[in-house]
């Protein structure tokens, strides 16, 4: 989907912004075009959603809807700080699911990153993540977070371990598969599904973020080339509600009171003898 960068800072980083937008190939527009972006004409070309930048970094936005804050992607947000100092660490549900405890360096794949958290939060614990995302403008999201967040002092340790390949994951993980990588330990997915019609209303910001990623109709595809080319496990995150991916029953699960995690070791772990320890089959809290 095609969209637009503008700035609202006049002393904004012009340089940047136009590589941003060239990298992800969104449209730039300058100061002189600002008025013009919360138009119908502007809507009709780059579609509903818009990035902008200001003080607070590169946002988006809903061209309807003037009125709404932008949503970015903020390693830095008191609440994801928050959550890192005080959520559990490697004791949380995500940590113990890609099993973490076993070794505190683990080579992460998240190939639904979205806008960033679990990445952040495996980060926090030690992992070294790659994060795969496929729509244009949710990477320049995190390409920007991951940018600002590297000059947070209290969060710069762990971002500097997360980097973004930007693409369709299904076609980075076959193309590991078959350049027989082995330095991915752990492969995750959290692909979108579609939501209850009875469930909680989402808050706007990030009902506008799952309009404009949709749901992941394709998430089994991802399953076998993630089976292939992680070491030790792939864990895919789900509403408890949602069937298996393939219908393929996992080798273990984590489940909450929404969501599940299920754990599949995969033929290479195995064979190396990596099994499952007694707490990592605990269903938390």
């Amino acid at each position: 989907m095609p969209s637009i960068i503008k700035f609202d800072n006049i002393l904004a980083d012009i340089t940047y912004l136009k590589e941003l937008a060239s990298t992800y190939q969104l449209d730039f527009a300058s100061l002189p075009q600002q008025r013009q972006l919360y138009t119908e004409q502007t809507r009709q070309r780059v579609g509903q959603y818009a990035l902008i930048s200001d003080e607070g970094g590169v946002g988006l936005v809903d061209i309807s809807d003037p009125k709404l804050l932008p949503l970015r992607v903020d390693f830095a947000a008191d609440a994801l700080i928050y959550r890192k100092d005080k959520g559990g660490g490697k004791n949380e549900a995500i940590a113990k699911a890609i099993g973490i405890k076993k070794n505190a360096q683990l080579n992460v794949i998240d190939a639904t990153a979205g806008l960033g958290t679990d990445s952040f939060i495996m980060a926090s614990v030690g992992a070294n993540v790659t994060m795969m995302e496929r729509t244009a403008i949710v990477s320049a999201l995190l390409h920007d977070g991951l940018i600002r967040g590297g000059k947070e002092p209290n969060c710069a340790e762990i971002v500097a371990r997360m980097r973004l390949a930007s693409g369709d994951a299904r076609e980075q993980l076959q193309q590991r598969v078959a350049e027989q990588d082995t330095n991915v330990d752990i492969v995750y997915l959290d692909p979108m599904f579609p939501h209850k019609k009875k469930s909680a209303a989402v808050k706007k910001p990030m009902k506008m973020f799952q309009t404009l990623i949709g749901s992941d109709l394709d998430a089994d595809d991802l399953l076998t080339p993630a089976l292939s080319l992680a070491q030790q496990r792939v864990v895919v995150k789900r509403p408890n509600y949602a069937p298996f991916l393939q219908d393929h029953t996992p080798t273990m699960q984590i489940k909450g009171k929404k969501h599940r995690f299920d754990v599949y070791l995969t033929h290479h772990s195995l064979r190396t003898g990596h099994t499952k320890s007694a707490d990592e089959t605990q269903t938390p809290d």
